[in-house]
């Protein structure tokens, strides 16, 4: 079980190849009315099946909220969700016990649970569990629009070292976010996004793995929200963040390029406009001294190339302390990024909704 816990509660359970996995929230606001047709488009997102891009393991992933909403309204009460699995093959997994997976959790699960831990599909570990998570995610987003006006939306910002761009360099609005949502790769520009489906491909032909960044766009943030240090933005973005398997790196604004600018070229100078005080640029993502600065809040999110794949590699067989080939032969994913942004926005949402909670209680 994975639990977060602030103003509102949320846990993750289940494994992989077990009968079901799902989540509980608790704290939700009350009287939120549920739109299951966007539930289902989210969780659709998620499965990213309009290309051949993504695992041959074909889950329905209907869900089934089995608490915490009546008359289709959130009551206030601890909202769960289930969701079946269906088609596992266990089989493939049988050998990871004394041969873990090279950069994959298998070692460091069976250090931590002596042993004990579900090595199938990756047990707890596995990126099955980010179902739910996005069931959740979604309730999560239809609150922030209904109570706050916050929206968020994503893209993928780069497969391998193919990079996406925006026209004119300029931040596309929400909706322009929303309508990449129907190509096959949320990408802005056509070109790219031929070029990454072609390197996905070619990676998955040769049995490897590529990894990505996708970039979030949270809309809708009033100034004055979060805290200093410890409980900035960042640090309650990040760790929520981080809580996603693969995850590697996150960044706000500029993030690690700041390093390549002086002060005069990159600080955010403060404007009005629209009757509003905003800044000229947004180098620092929306967020300064950890508190929101009303500018669309930006993060960028390093995601690993799939620990699992069909090329032969060595490893160390933990009985006989000798290494050995390796041939992975389950059903996993030549790019994770393709199914991440989904995945990142319902976990940014989930702890969004508790800064939005937190604060509401503060201003007023």
């Amino acid at each position: 079980m994975s639990n977060f816990s602030s103003n509102i509660s949320f846990t993750l359970f289940g494994e992989s190849h077990g009968s079901i996995v799902g989540a509980t929230i608790t704290n939700f606001p009350h009287g939120i009315e549920v739109d299951y047709d966007f539930i289902k488009n989210e969780m659709n997102r998620r499965k990213a099946k309009k290309n051949n891009l993504t695992t041959s393991r074909i889950e329905d992933d209907e869900f089934e909220i089995v608490s915490g909403i009546l008359n289709n309204k959130t009551t206030g009460s601890p909202i769960t969700v289930i969701i079946k699995n269906n088609n596992v093959r266990s089989s493939d997994y049988n050998n990871f016990i004394d041969i873990p997976r090279p950069s994959h959790s298998d070692y460091t699960a069976s250090i931590r649970y002596n042993n004990f831990n579900d090595i199938r599909g990756g047990g707890h570990f596995s990126a099955r569990l980010t179902s739910p998570l996005v069931t959740i995610g979604s309730l999560a987003k239809i609150a922030l629009k209904e109570k706050f006006g916050i929206r968020v939306a994503s893209h993928i910002k780069q497969i391998y070292t193919i990079k996406d761009s925006y026209e004119n360099d300029t931040l596309p609005s929400y909706d322009e976010f929303i309508a990449n949502y129907n190509k096959e790769l949320p990408v802005f520009n056509n070109y790219i996004m031929l070029k990454m489906i072609d390197i996905i491909k070619n990676a998955k032909e040769e049995g490897d793995s590529l990894g990505g960044i996708i970039s979030l766009v949270i809309f809708g943030v009033e100034a004055g929200f979060g805290d200093p240090f410890f409980d900035s933005i960042e640090s309650l973005l990040s760790k929520s963040i981080f809580a996603i398997p693969a995850v590697k790196g996150v960044e706000f604004g500029l993030g690690f390029d700041f390093v390549n600018y002086k002060g005069s070229e990159c600080n955010d100078t403060y404007i009005y406009e629209e009757e509003k005080i905003k800044t000229k640029t947004n180098n620092n993502g929306g967020i300064l001294g950890g508190i929101s600065t009303g500018m669309p809040i930006i993060i960028n999110v390093a995601i690993k190339p799939t620990s699992s794949i069909l090329k032969t590699q060595y490893t160390l067989n933990i009985k006989t302390k000798k290494e050995e080939e390796l041939s992975i032969k389950g059903r996993h994913d030549p790019c994770i990024a393709v199914r991440c942004p989904v995945v990142l926005e319902s976990v940014v949402a989930i702890s969004l909704l508790d800064l939005c909670i937190d604060m509401k209680g503060k201003l007023l």
